[in-house]
């Protein structure tokens, strides 16, 4: 008797993979949607706001939009995180060659993550991951760039990044830190902002000492760099 057509482990084999498929356009389908919304519309929460609330830190965040935000702030964030960010398509590759021959040499281990890879992470994904989520990674950067343009990806940036515990985005912190918005910042204010950053857990910008204090000055001296050589360019 001839088998049914379609059945034993080759039907399977093809069912599987259909379902692989289909999985992966739905995806496709769906982070494409979300990218395209969250162009006009302030992401409401992150996975890393949820561990925030649920390590009971709870979520200090207050969006405002870049057009109010001190310009001073976005010309620290290039200072400090990204100075090609108004020149790459969202990878720059000089800062991660650089990052690999450092670590490589045993060096204080740095990334080369952009701005825009770091929007990408902390809109869409976990800390956390390891390669998996570096994949996802590149793929959202890649979507936001195309879709978001770099004022709103700095827009984004400015207000989901962590900029102490329980607490996002620079306007957030500006109130914690300064007791006034981020609509008003010195270029000392937004250095010590920006100097944050990297480890918003274990810096603070007010009375910062050791490194952060150091790198907090070292960005407040470029924010002059970045105003006089339009590498902020793009977002004016």
């Amino acid at each position: 008797m001839r088998r049914p057509s379609g059945s034993g482990s080759g039907g399977g084999l093809r069912r599987f993979f259909g379902w692989i498929i289909k999985g992966v356009l739905a995806f496709v389908i769906l982070s494409v949607a979300i990218v395209g919304l969250y162009r006009f519309v302030p992401p409401p929460i992150t996975l890393t706001m949820v561990g925030d609330a649920l390590a009971g830190h709870g979520v200090d965040k207050s969006w405002m939009p870049l057009s109010r935000i001190d310009p001073n702030m976005a010309r620290a964030a290039i200072a400090g995180e990204d100075s090609r960010f108004c020149s790459h398509n969202g990878f720059d590759m000089h800062a991660i060659e650089t990052a690999y021959a450092r670590n490589a040499r045993g060096a204080r281990i740095r990334g080369g993550s952009t701005i825009s890879q770091q929007t990408a992470k902390n809109v869409f994904l976990i800390q956390s991951g390891g390669y998996p989520r570096k994949a996802l990674e590149a793929y959202f950067t890649l979507l936001i760039e195309t879709l978001w343009g770099k004022r709103r990806i700095m827009e984004v940036y400015l207000n989901v990044a962590e900029t102490g515990i329980g607490t996002y985005g620079v306007n957030a912190g500006a109130k914690r830190y300064f007791g006034h918005d981020a609509s008003h910042l010195t270029p000392s204010e937004a250095g010590r902002m920006a100097a944050v950053f990297p480890q918003p857990k274990k810096r603070a910008a007010i009375a910062p000492s050791g490194f952060t204090r150091r790198h907090g000055n070292a960005i407040t001296r470029r924010v002059g760099v970045v105003r006089n050589d339009g590498l902020d360019a793009c977002l004016r």
